[in-house]
């Protein structure tokens, strides 16, 4: 194994002194603040980690803890990611596995599930060969899980080999980038699936509903002419898959949904009531669905929940007391110049609102995690006019600071961010995969961990991220907390120690 050089124990941070032995496995942190979701506690401590396994976790009290808070150094479980696009095979200009694998690394992410929209399309075991195949040679000890298509080719007509893939060890289906095509499809997909112990990964779109569209339908849309992509497109495949799922799971009671990227208050709402009647539905959002809004395209550069009134009240996310969106041209909001083709995504940026209800949904349970649906993409792809640019945000390394931003403006609480990242996911793979995917800080258990520094923020470049997509809105944003150290499995994944 090679070997890193010994970073300096002088770390000039508060709180967080860091001694890393000669070899990958063995690390002492000490005087740092310990996130532990998994346990439900946080506060200051000390961690050793010794051959790769977490050797010893000590919380400090009293006055072994003074000087210590969550201000400086942070330790918690390394994050976990439901839903990426590595791109590979067939599309390696925008993104390998290998390059992929490193961003995530430098997000503070230990694993990640990548998505089947590949060339060809993951829906074989001998594709999964290939990613894995990939995965091993790129040397990265971050873990890799693959979610499989649920049609052949993702063409939406018949099937693809559920069974065989999920022998190969694929965690769930889905043709993200597109809904399951068909009710009829879907119903014989959450039969099959459940019977093989796995879950449906859907997008919710009725792609009648936005054939053409560019943007939320709204104010925004409608000043800078772009084609509208209502909400009713995310909603009413989401009632649909929640109805069909509510028949399937009479008969199939291993029949499991989960509702990926959400962004309308209406969907969200819709899953906290089928959640309420006990159906098996999980969901995930994004980071860019609860800190930005689609007044970003015409030219604002605020956070979300900058952009509502009582901005940072905790209202319902639906109904009377819903959060107001402002007016951001009234508000001299726009600062910069509109139509940037990085915030094209699908789902589109909603209206602030929206946003509002999204870390709502965080912060009463009925968002199960915080998926980045990192989806790198080449300049020839990006760089064009609005309504023809590719779909998607390279995400998976700002994911972190968006989320600290929020804890920042009182809209999430450091815990609850932290278990976004880290128990909330863990708590779906393992439901999908039937096994423990983390165990937290616990003693005995393999070393997955990220290190940051919650008093430093870092810019957003191109140079800065690892990923080969470059696509980001957020370039030239300055984000807190600077991530210092990933540890995947024991091994150093990523390292910017001083």
């Amino acid at each position: 194994m090679p070997r890193e050089p010994r970073p300096s124990a002088k770390t000039g941070r508060r709180g967080g002194a860091l001694q890393v032995g000669a070899t990958l496995a063995d690390l002492e942190i000490s005087r740092a603040w310990l996130v532990d979701p998994f346990a439900g506690r946080e506060g200051a401590g000390e961690i050793v980690v010794r051959d790769g396994e977490i050797a010893g976790v000590t919380w400090l009290t009293g006055a072994a803890a003074k000087g210590v808070d969550a201000s400086g150094v942070i330790v918690a479980p390394g994050f976990l990611d439901l839903h990426v696009h590595l791109r590979e095979p067939g599309f390696e200009d925008a993104e390998t596995v290998a390059t992929g694998l490193a961003a995530a690394a430098h997000g503070g992410f230990t694993r990640v599930c990548a998505m089947a929209n590949t060339s060809p399309a993951i829906d074989g075991a001998a594709v999964v060969g290939l990613v894995r195949a990939a995965a091993a040679a790129s040397g990265s000890p971050v873990a890799l899980e693959i979610v499989g298509a649920v049609s052949a080719g993702r063409a939406g007509e018949k099937l693809a080999a559920l069974g065989e893939m999920t022998d190969a060890g694929v965690v769930g289906f889905s043709d993200d980038g597109a809904p399951v095509k068909g009710p009829v499809l879907l119903a014989h997909a959450l039969r099959y699936a459940g019977m093989l112990g796995r879950p449906i990964v859907e997008h919710a779109e009725d792609t009648a509903l936005t054939s053409g569209a560019e943007a939320n339908e709204g104010l925004v849309a409608s000043v800078l002419g772009l084609r509208g992509w209502p909400a009713a497109a995310e909603e009413a495949v989401v009632a649909r898959d929640l109805a069909i799922l509510a028949d399937v799971v009479r008969d199939v009671p291993g029949a499991r949904l989960h509702l990926t990227h959400l962004s309308t208050a209406g969907a969200l709402d819709l899953v906290r009531r089928a959640k309420a009647a006990g159906l098996p539905v999980t969901c995930d959002v994004t980071p860019h669905h609860l800190a930005l809004a689609d007044e970003w395209i015409a030219g604002a550069r605020r956070w979300a929940w900058e952009a509502v009134d009582g901005a940072g009240a905790r209202r319902d996310p639906v109904g009377a007391g819903a959060p107001v969106a402002r007016d951001p041209w009234t508000d001299a909001a726009i600062v910069a110049e509109p139509f940037d083709p990085d915030l094209r995504v699908n789902p589109p940026l909603r209206d602030p609102a929206d946003a509002a209800a999204v870390r709502a949904a965080l912060r009463d349970g009925t968002a199960d995690a915080v998926a980045t649906d990192h989806a790198p993409h080449t300049l020839v792809d990006k760089e064009v006019e609005f309504g023809l640019a590719a779909n998607g945000i390279s995400g998976i390394e700002t994911a972190l600071g968006v989320l600290l931003a929020a804890v920042d403006a009182g809209e999430l609480t450091l815990a609850a961010a932290m278990a976004a990242l880290t128990s909330g996911p863990a708590g779906v793979l393992g439901a999908w995969t039937g096994r423990p995917v983390a165990a937290g800080l616990k003693v005995g258990a393999p070393a997955d961990l990220v290190l940051f520094d919650r008093g430093e923020s870092w810019t957003v470049t191109p140079a800065s991220l690892r990923s080969k997509g470059k696509n980001t809105p957020l370039a030239g944003r300055a984000l807190p907390g600077r991530v210092l150290l990933t540890v995947a499995a024991g091994r150093i994944a990523f390292s910017d120690l001083d």
